[in-house]
């Protein structure tokens, strides 16, 4: 492969905008770009969750996860490409259903914490939830895969259950959420 980034800096965002595939120019905080930041910040807010010392089973499937976001990123920038697939959403939904098998189910609500990595990861799920949003407003603006949608709303899912599985390693159990009136 040959280099693709040999200089960072192009100054051809110094007028507030910036580019995307075919020679497409949107101001930087059009929904489009707002959408490729979250899903971006969702990404290396994943790769602080792999930066802690967890199982490789976790580490694999949320390294899986940081390349089907770039992907994500990518068709957010490349008009008529699809890169996520139905086929993505599924395998995202089983691997889901494999971590959530190994937990106890949940009878309340709980709060975002525990171990660091929890901790994290329960970050990264907020994260995400905000690139949700940012696709769905987008979605209603402008021509958007409803399969991204589905596959960032599976994360945010898949993110929460390994939060927990993250509490389970680290010998923690989930902080329950108490209301006032149970008090």
């Amino acid at each position: 492969m040959g280099h693709r980034l040999s200089k960072i800096y192009t100054r051809t965002g110094d007028d507030g905008s910036t580019g995307l595939s075919q020679n497409r120019r949107l101001p930087k905080d059009h929904g489009r770009i707002e959408a490729i930041g979250a899903v971006d910040e969702l990404n290396a807010a994943i790769g602080v969750v792999l930066t802690e010392t967890i199982a490789d089973k976790i580490y694999s499937a949320l390294t899986e996860v940081q390349h089907r976001l770039f992907d994500l990123g990518g068709e957010l920038s490349i008009e008529d490409r699809q890169l996520i697939t139905e086929d993505h959403v599924d395998a995202l939904e089983k691997t889901l259903d494999s971590f959530n098998e190994e937990l106890e189910p949940l009878k309340e609500f709980i709060l975002p914490g525990g171990a660091v990595s929890a901790a994290y990861c329960h970050l990264a799920r907020t994260i995400c939830r905000r690139a949700e949003r940012r696709l769905c407003r987008l979605a209603r603006e402008e021509t958007v895969s409803p399969v991204l949608i589905k596959y960032i709303n599976r994360l945010s899912d898949l993110l929460f259950v390994l939060a927990r599985c993250l509490n389970q390693q680290a010998g923690m159990k989930d902080v329950l959420w108490l209301p006032e009136e149970n008090k």
